[in-house]
């Protein structure tokens, strides 16, 4: 078991969400955390109220910048000088028909959930290649697996993020001495706010925030290749492998109601500015 004491974390889209339950659950091991977020605000309220626990650092980036992940990476290496674990746990998400997604969504979308986390892994790497030590945990999702009607750039941005990741692991097991781990965590809807007013699929619940961190948290510790949550994601690359498209097509979405789950999605209600949008996690 991978121990945390000690450890220096950095978390995406940390101010909120289940990046703040993965910041307590680090300091409450021992270890130190480091937040990134694009809203200031919450980054500020976040570490005085996680203070208590241990250290915290916070950095402001905009991770559909990537030249502000750089220098924000930059600055963060030189105050902190090694990252042991990053979880790349940032998001957004737009649920409506891709007729009706404007070019702004798109880009916006693919920016921060597909080429985020490659550009903050890569402005990482070099660091954990030079202590021959690291964990990068990417957050993708059960989207990353399976087609959803009115989700299909958020569907897009994480099928990439599963294809990196994944290549990503290989790559470094191909270099035993890095020392570097990876690990792609693809659960279904959990219960955040982001995606208000789904439908849950048949015997797939819609996930508690903190159970649904609680599992993901012992799966990093245990370095797990990969982490599918609940029971019922487990299972969808092995009926997409032996089913025919359209009888898969036909049980996910007649039977299980996989493709009716977005119909009565409403999302975070708040008015966000185009910035804070961007921002919106996971």
């Amino acid at each position: 078991m991978k121990t945390i004491e000690g450890k220096n974390i950095l978390i995406t889209g940390g101010a909120m969400g289940l990046g703040k339950i993965f910041a307590r659950k680090a300091l409450e091991e021992g270890g130190q955390v480091i937040l990134w977020d694009i809203n200031r605000r919450a980054l500020q309220e976040t570490q005085k109220e996680l203070a208590r626990l241990g250290k915290v650092s916070i950095y402001t980036v905009d991770l559909a910048n990537p030249g502000d992940i750089f220098k924000v990476a930059q600055k963060t290496i030189k105050n902190i000088k090694q990252i042991h674990i990053l979880i790349n746990n940032a998001g957004i998400v737009t649920g409506h028909l891709f007729q009706d997604h404007s070019p702004e969504e798109i880009a916006a979308t693919m920016a921060v959930n597909a080429l985020a986390p490659m550009y903050v892994a890569r402005a990482f790497l070099d660091n954990m290649l030079q202590f021959q030590h690291g964990h990068i945990v990417n957050l993708a999702s059960a989207a990353g697996l399976i087609p959803n009607p009115r989700m299909s750039v958020y569907a897009a941005s994480k099928w990439s993020v599963v294809g990196w990741s994944e290549s990503l692991r290989i790559e470094m097991e191909s270099q035993p001495q890095a020392g570097i781990k990876v690990t792609t965590v693809q659960p279904s809807y959990i219960n955040t706010g982001m995606f208000a007013g789904v439908k849950a699929p048949l015997l797939t619940p819609i996930l508690d925030p903190e159970k649904a961190v609680a599992a993901i948290w012992e799966g990093i510790k245990h370095e797990k290749i990969i982490i599918r949550l609940p029971f019922m994601v487990q299972l969808i690359p092995l009926l997409r492998g032996i089913l025919t498209t359209r009888l898969f097509d036909l049980i996910a979405g007649k039977i299980f109601g996989v493709y009716h789950t977005m119909e009565t999605f409403t999302g975070r209600r708040k008015e966000l500015t185009k910035t804070e949008a961007r921002g919106q996690k996971e």
